[in-house]
């Protein structure tokens, strides 16, 4: 047994385990009802005492880094990260690296991080991936977004609720023309095609999206674009734009707001639907750009509402952000019914950065830390009222 002023290491089967974690990190898991190596579900099991430092240097980075190099565990990482987030043991951690945390807001603050130069750099680390992956983890509609889960039965079921909503807040009608910002892999433009009647042009910035809604959308009036948002001109009845926002950037919002100005007809409407942060926060958290959505940023509804003001009259906001924690563990149960069939492919280190990253978002949106909005705006010249849907 090895002692020293912070902690105890002991062997056990030639492996050192945490007997004694620094006094700062069994404090901060307290206030969130958690336990270091305790025996709740919730519990964090440290299996190698350097994790402790990495999460010094590093926050929130090492802390997600050290998950993926097998350094310490959790049964069920959506519990801890509820417990966590809920007590805003997040911003407490962050404040231990101040030096870290001040250079993250600086790059934010500084740098357009989401310019035309970067718009497809998550498409290129996130979205092409692989398709089999999301066809594996998403429901048929291949929906990568917060499906609607009221009177739902099943995943498919609540995606579908999801688009057959956001179909009629748009008040689609045969032979319109609908623009989609960020069409993913074609479920929404297929969808309001086939049930909706309208001709739909959705634009992406990921190859792999592109080529598989193509296919997906063979035979209907939908045309895939790979582009960015900035480049648009043409007019359209309709807009629409489901999970692209969080990759538009504060820099960006008056430009995006005012592409949409540009292409929507006087008496069109336009949805968003996004995540949105419960507070306006100057930064990203470090694991999820790094590892998940680079150069992404959510916003807080201060921000939309500062860029709408003067371009949009907001006619509707939806929020039911905790059906996205029930989408995510339906995808997160997906995955690992998949995980067999993937596994050769995409090893161990990728099974646990997406268990982190789909689990940590769960407790995110459970903490209501997170939340999901759908706007309906229209601009102040359309001549007609606007009935709420849901």
């Amino acid at each position: 047994m090895q002692r020293d002023d912070t902690w105890v290491l002991e062997s056990a089967g030639g492996a050192p385990i945490m007997r004694k974690p620094p006094a700062a990190f069994i404090d901060l898991a307290a206030e969130g009802g958690i336990s270091i190596n305790g025996d709740a579900p919730w519990d964090i099991q440290v299996l190698d005492e350097r994790t402790y430092q990495r999460v010094l240097s590093k926050g929130s980075l090492g802390f997600g880094e050290a998950y993926m190099d097998g350094m310490w565990e959790c049964e069920h990482l959506d519990q801890f990260f509820h417990r966590l987030l809920s007590s805003k043991a997040d911003e407490k951690i962050d404040n231990w690296s101040r030096i870290r945390l001040l250079g993250e807001t600086l790059r934010h603050s500084l740098f357009n991080l989401q310019s035309s130069q970067r718009a497809f750099q998550v498409g290129e680390q996130h979205y092409d991936i692989g398709n089999d992956v999301f066809e594996a983890m998403l429901d048929p509609t291949m929906s990568y977004s917060c499906a609607y889960w009221h009177n739902a039965v099943g995943l498919r079921d609540a995606q579908q609720k999801k688009l057959h909503m956001i179909c009629r807040k748009l008040e689609l009608q045969p032979g319109e023309r609908l623009l989609e910002i960020g069409c993913g892999w074609g479920g929404l433009a297929r969808f309001a095609a086939e049930h909706y009647g309208v001709e739909v042009v959705g634009i992406t910035i990921s190859k792999e999206q592109q080529k598989l809604a193509q296919e997906r959308c063979a035979g209907l009036p939908v045309s895939i674009e790979m582009m960015d948002y900035r480049d648009l001109r043409i007019k359209f009845d309709k807009v629409v734009s489901v999970g692209m926002f969080e990759h538009v950037g504060p820099k960006n919002y008056a430009a995006y707001f005012d592409m949409v100005h540009r292409t929507l007809k006087d008496d069109g409407l336009f949805l968003l639907h996004t995540i949105g942060n419960a507070v306006t926060s100057p930064k990203t958290d470090a694991w999820i750009d790094k590892y998940i959505f680079p150069n992404g940023k959510l916003p807080s509804a201060r921000e939309i509402t500062s860029a709408v003001e003067r371009r949009f009259l907001i006619e509707d906001w939806h929020n039911f952000g905790l059906d996205y924690d029930r989408t995510l563990m339906a995808w997160w149960e997906n995955f690992v019914l998949a995980w067999p069939f993937l596994e050769a492919k995409y090893g161990t280190r990728f099974y646990r950065m997406w268990k982190y990253y789909l689990l940590s978002c769960a407790g995110f949106f459970r903490s209501r830390q997170g939340q999901l909005w759908q706007l309906v705006l229209s601009k102040p010249e359309r001549g007609s009222g606007y009935r709420s849907v849901r």
